[in-house]
């Protein structure tokens, strides 16, 4: 006989588990107790998201978000803990007080210290908030009405930069507005006025701005930096080179300054210039965001110094992992070239349909091809002075959206790619876009009836047929 089978039965332990915010929010607590405040701050935003009204999670984050400097969205989020979550939560104005303080904002920094005594007179953070008291009375030695109107205009310029970040244009336009009236030598709100018009496309508009900013106040290195990408965005060949030849020989001496000129000469191509200066303030021990680092390893590799490039990067995925595989060194064959431009194209002309849409965050991204750039220019900022066959084929994009699939639009976009090499135009959108729908259709098992297309798209059979054949000739050169 052969051996007796084993009736021992395995047993499985399943153990439950769920991701929830709970979960996320233990494991940014212990990403904070190891001092990891990068992770600390992915994991507390995943606990955020999932728990959004959860005060402790914010609070938290908050917490967080002031260890990296991230000042204002720490208050925003604190802001919202004592005014509408959990007002009972005291500890939150010394937080806030400290953030103001980092800030500069001290009266604002003074008011929450001074709640914080009032409400919590025997709390956790009394001696320390005593402390911060008596620092400033030590820092605001001007007259308190002084004071309190640096305060509120440094407040509402943060207001306006934070509506600015989150595509809010018009309410950024209004307390921009407000500010200048209030203020009308405060350059810094005239040249974020100058951006609100500009990522709303009203380029005269922002022009006009800078250009009464440098009537006013003659070398002002935001306006001239601001009007540079102008210049670069609207492909102004000649007025560029003749700016940024003026501004290769300005030395500033504000960090501030010297990180501005770097970023636009970055954003312009002039990788030499951009590494001068942001490698120049890394070397003096500037702690950099995100972006610095990106424009830094940008322009290191760019201009040869490899080893620097790869350090910055580093920095860059440390604060942004999901930035990973976007290196500015990742080489792309023509195939992969023209689906990263294609799904550029394809995002573009999404967004142009949304009220929702944050045109700077479009703008401030890395184009694969300068006929995505003009493509971004036409369809959200409503450029006039591009190429014909890019508003062509934004007409086109618009025709399939109306009449055929999700699909075939997006497959529209790769021909659309692809053709900006081979000079095709695109003249006569309806015959293009009734011959794309029909040989898509066709190639896809769809049911395509000439007659009932040409119908739809108000063209003749002949025209279709005869743009039909154009469309199968530019499919069969496509790679």
């Amino acid at each position: 006989m052969g051996e007796k089978p084993n009736l021992k039965k395995s047993v499985t332990k399943v153990i439950p588990f769920a991701q929830n915010g709970d979960y996320f929010y233990q494991k940014g607590i212990r990403a904070y107790r190891k001092r990891d405040l990068y992770k600390a701050r992915k994991w507390l935003q995943r606990a955020e998201d999932l728990k959004p009204s959860d005060a402790s999670i914010m609070c938290q984050l908050a917490i967080v978000l002031t260890e990296l400097g991230d000042y204002q969205r720490s208050n925003e989020l604190l802001m919202d803990i004592v005014e509408n979550l959990e007002p009972e939560m005291h500890d939150c104005h010394y937080f806030l007080a400290n953030n103001y303080a980092y800030l500069g904002l001290f009266q604002e920094s003074r008011k929450h210290a001074e709640e914080y005594l009032t409400v919590e007179p025997d709390g956790e953070f009394v001696e320390d908030t005593e402390d911060l008291m008596d620092l400033l009375s030590i820092e605001t030695d001007e007259p308190e009405d002084y004071v309190f109107g640096q305060d509120h205009l440094i407040v509402m310029q943060e207001q306006a930069r934070n509506l600015l970040e989150k595509g809010q244009l018009d309410e950024a336009l209004e307390l921009l507005e407000e500010i200048i009236e209030e203020y009308p030598q405060f350059w810094s709100a005239y040249n974020n006025l100058a951006l609100a018009y500009f990522y709303k496309g009203n380029l005269t508009e922002a022009r006009d701005v800078l250009e009464d900013v440098l009537d006013k106040n003659p070398g002002n290195l935001h306006a001239l930096c601001n009007l540079l990408v102008f210049y670069h965005y609207e492909n102004n060949l000649d007025e560029m080179k003749v700016l940024a030849a003026r501004l290769e020989k300005v030395t500033p001496i504000l960090v501030e300054h010297r990180y501005k000129l770097g970023a636009t000469f970055g954003l312009i191509g002039r990788h030499d210039l951009a590494y001068k200066w942001l490698r120049s303030l890394q070397r003096n021990g500037f702690q950099g965001d995100g972006t610095f680092f990106f424009w830094l390893a940008n322009a290191a590799y760019h201009t040869e110094r490899y080893q620097v490039a790869e350090q910055a990067w580093a920095k860059v995925l440390e604060m942004n992992p999901e930035k990973a595989g976007t290196e500015p060194w990742k080489q792309k064959d023509e195939v992969n070239l023209e689906l990263e431009e294609a799904e550029q194209l394809f995002k573009i002309f999404t967004l142009s349909f949304s009220k929702k849409t944050t045109i700077k965050n479009v703008l401030d991204q890395p184009y694969a091809s300068s006929s995505v750039r003009d493509f971004a220019m036409a369809a959200l900022l409503k450029k006039k002075d591009v190429p014909l066959s890019i508003t062509n084929g934004y007409e086109i994009a618009s025709l399939l959206k109306l009449h055929s699939t999700d699909q075939a639009l997006k497959e529209w976009f790769i021909l659309f790619a692809r053709a900006q090499k081979e000079a095709v135009s695109f003249t006569n959108a309806s015959a293009w876009a009734s011959a794309f729908d029909y040989v898509w259709s066709k190639n896809n098992g769809y049911r395509a009836k000439q007659k009932e297309l040409a119908e739809q798209y108000n063209v003749s059979v002949s025209t279709l047929r005869k743009y039909a054949k154009k469309v199968e000739d530019l499919m069969d050169t496509t790679p």
